[in-house]
């Protein structure tokens, strides 16, 4: 097998995919004939730039003093024709050391093999690295990006300076978080790693929102129909930003069509080699590719190996089998070895190389090709390796007994250990080191491709993604130095859904992805501070949701005031009863001679008068924003007051009752007859109302607080009744007196009395308890100020009851039936109402 060699103590094998196999032998042999040999053609310049970066190494590591001193480094490069099997017919052989390879068969002498060099190709690597890893034979590839290989337990000596391609895709993700890209679509080569590649960026796009709308894979062979389809697709597309997880022979066939149509509204974004192929060259997809996004393998440029490169040429290289190759393919031209071979149809066909060709013409792009760094790297890792094990120092190393490892015949087990525990930095300023899994730094590039104003391209570095930076801290862009190109001015917009704006939340649409939704406004007391939320936030209870639903503003206070009209007209109304009750008790007092008023006890009318004042000005108590006294004092004060009332209806009625009864013979009640017998039940009944509202506050007061959960949007000012136990027992024995004195006035309704009251005593109760009945339902159905006013309603509309029924006929009697307010009718009317008897 043909190599390009170096001699040295060590050496390494190197394996690239130079040429590009061109014929693949039927599958469906049948063994009966001989199968046709592998032909090879069309050269990579890429490939061929990295075997170039791998011999400047070595000459630079064999002219380092500190690196490798007194020993050199050699290698044997072979072309693997860019297929599966050729790794490994190409290891067998440099580790059979033979012609004709033996498996598991190491016959070589020296040089030792220190490892080897390649594949750059992840499905060759692979083939490769299951060979290699039987024996622990150390294998750095420069390209292989697939995300398996980091797997330890498979491929055990495994190791590579590029990076993974589960990074790119985590490197993708944050480009398209910075630019609120939430809707895009893939198109991937269907190979192994652009499969678990762009498989990676889906999971990992979707568990950040990112919709993707089409995941499609390339022919491998295009057909018109399949071109056709996929113009269809990517003209359909909603989606501005697509990313190419393809090789450029897939994607190429693609973009000429769109080009040739026009189409350049599509913001592509190149993976990995992508953005250093042959993609960009011609020039009729400048227009639609301006602007080109991508993330690709760290490539700096190496000092010295420009002016390592222009320095090749096949008469000074006579060794590199690779040159002549690449010289007629860059120069067209065709070179002859031997010029007296005589001039023949090939040649006379053909226009031969003069010579004076240089490489210094080349676009400077050219060398800086994808691999050529991180082949670089890989031939410094390996030799820095070397040299831990030939320095290792006696008693000091790091294999059993703290022993080291024989220069002249190490294990390849014993130099994979110094591989995987390599760390040196070289001349581009460029760390090599290998992680747990035998990945190199997880440090990726953000390029940009773009036309200039002199009509040329060019890349630009924009930003970094390294994977071992901190949370937040491991993609930095600098989006003012991007060219967007002549199709947008600034960063394009894709998604599917316009952003749902603050104040509103983000609902599903049933059949589509989660991209593509519908807004909905929050709905009252909920708020939605940012675009794009799912949900709505819930108001603090002391503050409401304002208009637009994008913020919290204090809730107004709301309590039945004097102001309002409701309030104003209750005050009326209260004034008005006081002074109606107020005129009352002077008409009683001015007329207190007369029979009518003094009747039925005076002085329990007037205690009656006076009461029901309190009731009508006990109702203001409850009008206005509750304080601490107020609230205090307004329930006790009501109880009591209507106590006092009820009790002095009592007391009259109870009057009546035992008079009528006392003047029967040998009657027991006539030593109640008198004012002593009313006035104690007035006391006692207004004592234990007294007693009750006295505990009442001593235990549990009332005081002041907000409702923030009685009405939406508002907060209503309101007395807490501290103990609702003691309200309730003040409103049962105010129920129990009236409802005492509504059954002793109703019996007593038609005892024989010139001015008996107990009529209008029992109509009065009536009235009375049937306005705190009705209160009861009207109490529980109402909130915020309202409830208050259904209270002072009942109040005064209870108290109006008391006045009207009770006082009516006797001031109509003092003003409109004078003759009948006289002691001689009241005599005349008793005595006729005996002789009835």
């Amino acid at each position: 097998m043909a190599a390009y060699t170096m001699e040295g103590d060590f050496i390494f094998g190197g394996i690239a995919p130079f040429l590009v196999e061109s014929f693949f032998p039927a599958s469906n042999l049948q063994f009966q004939d001989i199968p046709a040999p592998r032909r090879c053609q069309s050269p990579s310049i890429d490939s061929y730039i990295a075997i170039l970066a791998m011999v400047f190494a070595t000459n630079e590591i064999n002219q380092n003093e500190e690196l490798l001193p007194k020993t050199t480094l050699g290698f044997k490069i072979f072309d693997s024709c860019s297929s599966d099997s050729g790794p490994i017919a190409v290891a067998l052989h440099l580790l059979s050391g033979r012609n004709k390879t033996t498996p598991n068969f190491i016959c070589c002498s020296k040089p030792k093999m220190v490892g080897f060099i390649g594949d750059s190709r992840s499905t060759a690597a692979v083939s490769m690295a299951r060979v290699l890893g039987v024996s622990s034979i150390p294998q750095i590839s420069h390209g292989a990006a697939l995300s398996v290989l980091s797997d330890k337990t498979q491929f055990p000596s495994f190791l590579r300076t590029v990076t993974s391609v589960d990074i790119h895709s985590l490197a993708l993700v944050q480009l398209f978080l910075t630019f609120r890209w939430t809707w895009i679509g893939i198109l991937i080569s269907n190979n192994d790693v652009c499969l678990q590649g762009s498989q990676m960026l889906k999971e990992e796009a979707e568990k950040m929102r990112i919709c993707v709308e089409f995941f499609e894979t390339l022919p491998t062979v295009p057909s018109r129909a399949s071109l056709d389809r996929f113009i269809g697709l990517l003209l359909r597309s909603t989606a501005t930003v697509i990313v190419c997880f393809a090789y450029e022979f897939h994607i190429l066939p693609v973009l000429k069509e769109m080009s040739a149509l026009g189409s350049s509204d599509k913001m592509w974004i190149g993976v990995g080699s992508l953005m250093a192929s042959p993609m960009f060259s011609p020039r009729e997809l400048w227009k639609m590719l301006n602007g080109t996004l991508g993330v690709a393998v760290v490539n700096r440029e190496i000092p010295g190996f420009k002016e390592f490169t222009y320095g090749i040429h096949p008469s000074r290289n006579p060794g590199d089998i690779f040159l002549t190759r690449i010289w007629e393919q860059v120069f067209s031209c065709t070179w002859v070895r031997d010029l007296n071979q005589g001039p023949g149809n090939a040649l006379n066909r053909t226009t031969l190389c003069s010579g004076t060709e240089s490489l210094r013409g080349l676009d400077s792009s050219v060398l800086d090709a994808k691999y050529t760094l991180t082949a670089y790297n890989a031939i410094y890792a390996l030799a820095q390796a070397l040299h831990d094990l030939i320095s290792c120092k006696p008693h000091k190393g790091p294999f059993a007994n703290d022993s080291c490892a024989d220069p002249q015949n190490f294990k390849p087990w014993q130099i994979l250990h110094y591989v995987k525990n390599a760390r040196m930095k070289n001349s581009a300023g460029s760390e090599a080191f290998f992680n747990a899994k035998g990945d190199s730094l997880p440090f990726l590039d953000l390029l940009y491709w773009h036309m200039t104003s002199s009509n040329t391209s060019s890349f630009g570095r924009v930003g970094n993604y390294d994977g071992n930076a901190p949370a937040g801290h491991q993609f930095t862009i600098n989006i003012s130095t991007i060219h967007w190109g002549g199709k947008y001015t600034k960063a394009p917009t894709s998604i599917c859904s316009k952003s749902c704006l603050p104040g509103e939340r983000i609902s599903a649409v049933a059949g589509r992805p989660s991209c593509c939704f519908q807004c909905l406004p929050c709905s009252e007391g909920t708020i939605s501070n940012h675009t794009d939320s799912l949900n709505c936030l819930k108001c603090p209870d002391d503050k409401w949701s304002n208009r637009k639903r994008d913020g919290c503003i204090p809730k107004e206070i709301e309590f039945l005031s004097f102001e309002e009209p409701l309030g104003f007209v209750l005050v009326l109304i209260s004034v008005f009863l006081f002074l109606n009750t107020t005129l009352v008790l002077w008409l009683f007092r001015w007329y207190r001679h007369t029979a009518v008023v003094r009747a039925n006890n005076t002085q329990l009318s007037y205690i009656l008068l006076v009461g029901l004042m309190l009731c009508f000005l006990c109702s203001l108590l409850f009008i206005g924003q509750p304080r601490r006294v107020t609230c205090m004092l307004r329930q006790v004060i009501f109880g009591i007051s209507f106590s006092l009332c009820v009790s002095c209806l009592l007391a009259k009625t109870i009057t009546v009752v035992i008079a009528f009864k006392a003047t029967k013979p040998n009657s027991n009640l006539k030593k109640w007859i008198g004012p002593r017998t009313s006035s104690s039940i007035v006391l006692m009944s207004s004592l234990t109302q007294f007693v009750i509202g006295a505990i009442w506050l001593w235990t549990s007061p009332s005081f002041p607080e907000l409702n923030t959960k009685a009405i939406h949007g508002k907060m209503t000012a309101e007395c807490n009744e501290g103990s609702f136990l003691m309200f309730n027992c003040m409103l049962i024995f105010m129920g129990l007196l009236a409802c005492i004195c509504f059954v002793v006035a109703f019996l007593a309704r038609n005892l024989p009395d010139t001015f008996n009251e107990a009529k209008f005593i029992t109509f009065s109760m009536l009235v009375f308890l049937g306005v705190w009945l009705s209160f009861i339902p009207a109490y529980l159905s109402t909130k915020g100020k309202y409830l208050v006013a259904v209270e002072i309603f009942a109040i005064l509309s209870s108290g109006a009851g008391l006045l009207y029924s009770i006082f009516t006929p006797k001031i109509y009697i003092i003003f409109l039936r004078p003759e009948i307010n006289t002691r001689q009718y009241f005599i005349s009317k008793s005595v006729l109402s005996d002789k009835r008897k």
